[in-house]
């Protein structure tokens, strides 16, 4: 597993790169060894925010976030959260038959240290409950937000006039607006 940390707009001092790297390594059991995991802190007044991000070689990229006062509490959030993550998807891969190149679960022993009462074990398949189809038309990303606000969605999907491609506006929780767009 290739860890990569990263601070937005901070130093990150040895101290705060081990506990991340000892914290997320434990997953290693669950990753294939070449699987990117990106780990970025960043802080503002005195709220530390840690994201983690893991890419793995196929399937699904699995992603964390928690903001809290102590940013060891929040690495140790975000462990919690990614590891609860992937056991779910570890029960799917089982229930389903599947395989997995990049997630490992031969041999794992669950931590029985975390409480998952929240779960339901019942409620693992995925229902899409509705199909969408609509035409697009080519247009800026301002665009897009001023449609989005129209029709009061959080999100829209366009075709960006200038690249072509499908891209995503959406509201972001603090304010503003996000784009997502292929790589």
């Amino acid at each position: 597993m290739n860890i990569i940390i990263s601070g937005k707009q901070m130093e990150l001092t040895d101290g705060i790169k081990g506990a991340i790297e000892e914290k997320i390594g434990r997953l290693d059991y669950y990753l294939h060894p070449e699987t990117e995991v990106k780990v970025t802190v960043s802080a503002k007044k005195s709220r530390q925010k840690v994201e983690v991000t893991i890419i793995p070689i196929s399937g699904p990229i699995v992603r964390a976030e928690d903001i809290e006062e102590n940013l060891y509490a929040a690495i140790d959030i975000v462990y919690d959260k990614l590891n609860k993550q992937l056991r779910r998807y570890k029960n799917r891969l089982q229930d389903r038959h599947q395989d997995s190149e990049s997630i490992r679960f031969q041999g794992v022993e669950l931590n029985e240290d975390i409480d998952f009462e929240d779960d339901d074990e019942d409620n693992l398949d995925i229902v899409i409950e509705r199909h969408k189809k609509f035409d697009m038309k080519p247009m800026s990303a301002e665009e897009a937000v001023l449609q989005m606000e129209l029709i009061e969605h959080d999100f829209y999907m366009f075709r960006n006039i200038d690249t072509d491609e499908v891209s995503i506006v959406y509201k972001r929780r603090n304010g503003g607006y996000g784009i997502i767009e292929h790589e």
